[in-house]
């Protein structure tokens, strides 16, 4: 083990220490617990809106190939983006 290796392994140790100490072992592991949750909640909404844009432009493409005019109930404009 390289001396920055086991640096970074000591003081990364140090801090989930610290902060399982400050805050209590039980309420840490809670919160991770949400934050995990919350990180499937966002992959699976972001997957949604990807599958809802192919979506949409396989019909634009359809609707070119076969030189129908349809109206589509989705546009890309519609796509709405939030921040955490």
């Amino acid at each position: 083990m390289s001396p920055f290796s086991l640096m970074y392994y000591l003081t990364e140790h140090s801090a989930v220490k610290f902060v399982k100490k400050a805050f209590g072992e039980k309420e840490v592991e809670a919160v991770l617990e949400r934050l995990d949750r919350l990180t499937h909640d966002e992959a699976r909404t972001t997957a949604s809106q990807t599958l809802e844009v192919v979506y949409g432009l396989v019909q634009n493409m359809n609707v070119v190939i076969d030189g129908e005019q349809t109206h589509s109930t989705y546009s890309l404009s519609s796509v709405e983006y939030s921040s955490l």
